[in-house]
């Protein structure tokens, strides 16, 4: 998947600032995930889980493609790129991001995020359902790395975490 692959451009979310001069760049985390949990059921319905896990992840990754290109400094060596990462992150309220693992030989990590925007507080239903968030945080270090990773969620607090725990892996023999 490549950004050309859809028509999303970063100058899509437009002039916030122009728009909403009195209520400005926020919102209410309950009316984020209204949106993204209402865009889940409907996806599920229609298309089943795994393709609205697909759609979600996929879309994530274009989110996190777009994220890295605009907001963070891809000539950072591994640490200080993290650094910005995790300040950008809490700054925007997406969530506080930690590494709990790093193989930078091999490009191996544990990431966690604290207080995630998408799922921290919801009910425990014994699955992750963080697919956002593996596609994001996947175009992230894709565009930051120049090669593709696998991610997945193995804790959530969907499942019963207090925080969401991500293996990152890159994809062999797979370049960007």
């Amino acid at each position: 998947m490549t950004n050309d692959d859809y028509n999303f451009k970063w100058n899509d979310i437009g002039d916030i600032a122009l728009g909403r001069p009195n209520l400005g760049n926020s919102t209410s985390v309950a009316v984020y995930r209204l949106m993204q949990y209402t865009m889940r059921s409907v996806l599920n319905h229609e298309f089943g889980g795994e393709a609205s896990k697909k759609i979600f992840h996929n879309a994530g990754k274009l989110a996190g493609k777009e994220f890295c290109l605009h907001l963070l400094d891809c000539k950072l060596d591994f640490y200080a790129f993290v650094a910005q990462l995790q300040q950008t992150l809490e700054e925007l309220s997406i969530g506080i991001l930690r590494i709990e693992k790093t193989d930078l030989e091999n490009m191996l990590f544990t990431f966690t995020v604290y207080e995630d925007l998408d799922c921290s507080g919801l009910p425990v239903t014994d699955e992750t359902v963080c697919d956002y968030d593996e596609g994001f945080i996947s175009g992230i270090l894709e565009i930051y790395a120049s090669r593709k990773f696998n991610v997945k969620e193995i804790d959530c607090w969907s499942s019963g975490a207090r925080v969401c725990r991500f293996e990152v892996a890159p994809v062999e023999n797979n370049p960007n």
